[in-house]
């Protein structure tokens, strides 16, 4: 009878991640497992620059050697970077990941490091859910050519270079008429990506099962232009509408230059966002421990004592 195969994806910046990976690893062979490791750099899409503006690898070129559907599960070991990268590594094979925080905020991970133990003995009792989450298709193409591509858990942001000035987008969903917007920026975001930029932004936070996508401007010039939420069955075009150089940027992590007769096409990606869950899920509670959302006030004096 073949062995159970799972996956291990660090970030091998972190020396606790390192150390802990091979941890990991040592155990799960000890408990019969074949098991696999690779750096969460492989899913880094790097940043293009004017004399090189294309980095480009085919979505489905990010997987790891030895990585494939035979795999049960994956462990993810870093901060919520890490996680973007192993998914856009690992999605396309539609492999489960546990997202144990080796980082800061860690909005994207499922447990702690000191939890690691009871976590990895109910992963290989198999005692867990796993919740799928939308992900992003981003391609960019030029002269009807594709030019780039990559998924995206989070969001595409395309804004101004720096010592510009503001920017207009075309943006077209669906078969809707296209609308004009003038901002510094703007966001097509997930609801995972809804508490990333594009809160910071001024967009709504969106629980993670409601099938929508949204379109957040930065900064905008006009009263009228505030974020949009629309259906994710709707695919977007944006057109930049304006005469210079755009750079369109990925979960934060990395993209190419836009140029003024490019598109990009932004739609609901086939693969999704397998996570691991070791307990029922509550989105809110995550809201409040990360964020702070919905903690309580503080109560006010009922009566002050003037002197």
């Amino acid at each position: 009878m073949p062995k159970p195969k799972a996956g291990i994806i660090y970030n091998d910046i972190k020396p606790i991640a390192c150390k802990v990976a091979t941890e990991i690893q040592a155990k799960l062979v000890d408990c019969g497992w074949e098991t696999f490791m690779a750096t969460g750099a492989g899913g880094i899409l790097e940043y293009s620059t004017p004399g090189s503006p294309v980095c480009h690898t085919r979505i489905e070129q990010l997987t790891p050697s030895n990585f494939d559907h035979d795999l049960e599960f994956a462990i993810v070991l870093g901060g919520d970077g890490t996680v973007l990268s192993a998914f856009r590594q690992l999605a396309p094979c539609g492999i489960p990941l546990l997202t144990v925080n080796t980082g800061h905020m860690g909005f994207l991970t499922e447990t702690y490091l000191n939890h690691l133990p009871q976590a990895l003995e109910k992963l290989l009792e198999r005692d867990y859910e796993i919740e799928e989450r939308s992900m992003l298709a981003v391609k960019v193409f030029r002269n009807q050519a594709l030019l780039w591509e990559a998924l995206s858990l989070n969001e595409m942001v395309l804004h101004r270079e720096p010592l510009t000035s503001m920017c207009h987008f075309e943006i077209q969903i669906g078969s809707h008429a296209p609308v004009d917007i003038a901002a510094d920026g703007v966001i097509i975001s997930t609801p995972t990506g809804s508490t990333a930029y594009s809160l910071s932004a001024g967009g709504p936070v969106v629980t993670p099962e409601v099938p929508v996508l949204q379109l957040a401007p930065i900064c905008p010039h006009s009263l009228a232009s505030r974020t949009l939420v629309f259906s994710d069955r709707e695919p977007v075009n944006v057109f930049p509408a304006t005469s210079y150089r755009m750079v369109m940027v990925v979960d934060g992590n990395g993209g190419c230059y836009i140029l003024p007769d490019d598109r990009i096409n932004i739609e609901k990606s086939i693969y999704k966002a397998r996570f691991i869950r070791l307990q029922p899920q509550e989105f809110f509670r995550i809201l409040r421990e990360k964020l702070g959302w919905g903690l309580p006030h503080i109560a006010k004096p009922t009566s002050v004592e003037l002197p």
